[in-house]
């Protein structure tokens, strides 16, 4: 598909867009996970590269709209409606994805069920908004907000290719962001 037949009304992540070519350059061993998806756009982003893609989120709302976009831009995703927050359950399955991509989303107890979901060799991307958010707007919950250095303690032992904890402008936001990969 030509770039300009492309459907989006909201663009990528900058954390996606700015490491794309590890999606370019990588053969990942399982499909790409755009966890708490909301409408799509960046996991359909990636479908649009011809990766596979599963768009997972609670919302029946948000996935319509989804599935919408993959449909728009010729994406075959895979659409998954779950609670990411059944207490005591494990929702995603070990060594499936792989490639994660979570963004503006928090839920600590998933942390270690995304550590298992990927397979060895496998990429994370994750970007969510810490303590500091609450200077500037939602959200304010402390439950939903990572505390100094939590991200990076979350994901030791992975390979770092990119951290960011910090303030960026346009809108201004708090957020820590991480790309890395699970070791073999």
């Amino acid at each position: 598909m030509d770039e300009n037949d492309r459907h989006f009304t909201e663009g990528p992540d900058d954390l996606l867009l700015e490491h794309l070519g590890l999606f370019k350059q990588k053969t990942l061993r399982g499909p790409v996970l755009d966890l708490a998806c909301g409408n799509g756009h960046n996991g359909v982003f990636l479908g649009t590269m011809g990766l596979e893609v599963v768009l997972a989120d609670v919302s029946e709302n948000a996935l319509a709209e989804a599935g919408g976009l993959a449909h728009r831009n010729g994406v075959p995703a895979r659409i998954w409606q779950v609670d990411l927050e059944q207490e005591g359950f494990n929702p995603l399955a070990s060594e499936t994805y792989g490639a994660i991509l979570v963004f503006r989303y928090l839920h600590r107890p998933l942390i270690p069920c995304i550590r298992k979901a990927l397979v060895a060799g496998g990429l994370l991307l994750y970007e969510t908004f810490t303590v500091d958010q609450a200077r500037f707007g939602k959200p304010k919950n402390p439950d939903h907000l990572l505390k100094p250095g939590e991200l990076l303690d979350r994901f030791k032992g992975w390979r770092v290719l990119h951290y960011f904890e910090g303030t960026k402008d346009h809108p201004k936001k708090a957020i820590a962001q991480i790309v890395c990969i699970k070791p073999d």
